[in-house]
């Protein structure tokens, strides 16, 4: 498992995935490495027998969202990933030379860090804070919020530039959980409900406009910017691309959901024509380092 630059090519090595809890290496009678073990189980229980799986095919059952997260404790960085059986998380800091695992709960959809600690937001609109600065690991509550019945939709957690919290939650529309076979699958982004989180992370308050703020979504960690600085953004807006299992797994049929949501009034402008169809991953929002790229087309 490597850190991979997209731009740069710059690759970083990280802990072996056999360290990760769920993950056993199985050895040829040679002794090289000839498969994995894959089990099925979280903290609170066990969901069937272990899989084995070449090499080259874990990855489809193992990684679900990855993110990198400067380390001020550290003066470095610590790579967290959402991964299956359900959505778990574990993360790895510079220089570590294995995987920690971050028990018990599971269904997680999206993470920030900040402080030394780790903001996760489960499917059912709960937010975990974990202390990764202690010498032992420690969990708590923020806040919980009943789960959006008869909805579908993915939840979000992004520092807002003022520095309290939001939590958002995408609701998907014209969705049909049963397609007939050969047929296409639309899902598409309808609208968002945004909740803004305290600091101590006691009050909670539904928002129904980010004045000139922008949100980024999608299958990446979540930004929330200032359009005064971003002069060809669009300040009330969010901008998303697809983030549905359905497409992360590269459903080669589905339509794509990219596009621009007006938060005002749930309206939505297409970036890209829905008919762009690829079994490629998601696209993703990325923040590059203005910096390392003048350096790297420099040399």
């Amino acid at each position: 498992m490597h850190l991979v630059n997209p731009i740069t090519g710059e690759q970083i090595d990280l802990p072996s995935v056999i360290t990760i809890e769920q993950v056993k290496p199985v050895y040829s009678d040679s002794g090289a490495l000839h498969k994995y073990e894959f089990s099925w189980h979280s903290a609170a229980r066990v969901y069937g027998p272990p899989s084995v799986s070449a090499p080259e095919e874990l990855r489809s059952k193992l990684h679900h969202k990855a993110f990198v997260f400067s380390d001020d404790t550290c003066n470095g960085y610590i790579v967290v990933l959402i991964h299956n059986p359900f959505c778990q998380l574990s993360f790895a800091r510079a220089g570590g030379d294995s995987w920690i695992w971050l028990p018990p709960h599971t269904h997680y959809d999206d993470c920030i860090y900040r402080n030394g600690l780790l903001y996760a937001v489960t499917s059912f609109g709960e937010i975990h804070a974990f202390d990764l600065s202690s010498p032992v690991l420690t969990v708590r509550m923020i806040t919980w919020e009943p789960e959006l019945e008869d909805q579908l939709l993915n939840t979000y957690i992004v520092q807002a530039p003022w520095g309290n919290l939001l939590k958002v939650w995408r609701l998907y529309e014209n969705c049909d959980l049963e397609p007939g076979p050969g047929a296409c699958v639309f899902w598409n982004t309808g609208k968002l409900i945004i909740y803004e989180v305290g600091a101590s992370g006691k009050k909670i308050k539904k928002i129904s406009c980010l004045r000139d703020h922008v949100l980024f979504l999608g299958h990446n960690q979540t930004l929330c910017l200032t359009a005064e600085d971003y002069p060809a953004l669009k300040g009330n807006h969010a901008y998303f691309t697809d983030d549905s299992v359905l497409w992360t797994k590269g459903f080669k049929n589905n339509p794509r959901d990219i596009g621009i949501l007006d938060l005002g009034n749930n309206s939505r402008e297409e970036l890209l024509s829905s008919q762009l169809w690829s079994n490629c991953p998601a696209p993703v929002w990325i923040t590059p380092n203005l910096r390392k790229i003048n350096l790297a087309f420099n040399e």
